[in-house]
């Protein structure tokens, strides 16, 4: 398998939404629970790779598999500074380094930006793999807040990981 990490381009906003409705509709990395629109997507998309909020896609002879984002982590001046990550994999491509490999060149980015000085993860309590993925980074657990959401019949937690950068 020969991966390609590099920038999200306007032509892969079908494959990301595709990528992020499935979690939507099977699993508990998202917590929305409408699959989103390409255009609500778009509006995503170009809210990326601009200032420190990189967006990068993951490649496999041509075909995205996956990606992960650096996004404003809540909309107050002060937290300018701090940006959260995202990471999506495609389910048949998990399991593969496919996140490691996003993660590894999103975080080497946030290291060399003199406007990021913490990135944040917000992962849902449980989920195991993005837990352990996370903390191979050097991510610390902050917290968790338990039952502040309700997705597929069951209450969910969120955790907190962070890292400075």
């Amino acid at each position: 398998m020969e991966l390609t990490i590099r920038p999200a381009a306007l032509r892969d906003l079908e494959a990301l939404t595709a990528i992020y409705n499935y979690e939507v509709e099977h699993g508990v990395a998202t917590l929305d629970l409408t699959p989103r629109t390409l255009a609500e997507r778009r509006v995503w998309l170009d809210a990326h790779n601009v200032d420190n909020h990189p967006l990068l896609v993951a490649e496999v002879d041509g075909v995205v598999v996956g990606y992960a984002s650096l996004s404003s982590y809540r909309p107050k001046d002060a937290y300018r500074t701090t940006v959260e990550l995202s990471v999506y994999i495609a389910p048949d491509r998990r399991g593969q380094g496919v996140a490691a490999a996003l993660m590894t060149e999103l975080l080497a980015l946030a290291r060399q930006d003199p406007d990021t000085h913490a990135v944040v993860s917000v992962i849902t309590s449980g989920n195991e793999a993005s837990r352990h993925l996370h903390e191979k980074f050097g991510f610390t657990f902050c917290g968790t807040v338990p039952d502040v959401a309700f997705k597929f019949g069951r209450s969910l937690g969120i955790d907190h990981y962070r890292l400075s950068v």
